[in-house]
């Protein structure tokens, strides 16, 4: 199982917003956005930030990707 912030990306596009604006307006440091940008791990805190200043929902910036073998181990 993964997470990737492909929604976020997107959606910072579709309101004309940097990533350097948003780390600036929700006070996340650059290393959690190089996180963000690398798909890893992030605290709720650093998300919670980005819903406040983006006005969303956390499921419309971060997707939780099921792989193959973790699908396999549920069934």
């Amino acid at each position: 199982m993964s997470i990737n912030y492909n929604r976020l990306w997107k959606l910072l596009i579709d309101r004309g917003m940097s990533k350097t604006a948003l780390r600036e307006k929700a006070g996340i440091t650059t290393n959690a956005l190089a996180k963000l940008g690398k798909n890893e791990n992030v605290s709720t805190e650093i998300l919670c930030k980005i819903c406040t200043v983006l006005h969303c929902q956390m499921e419309e910036i971060v997707e939780v990707v099921v792989d193959e073998e973790h699908e396999n181990t549920i069934k």
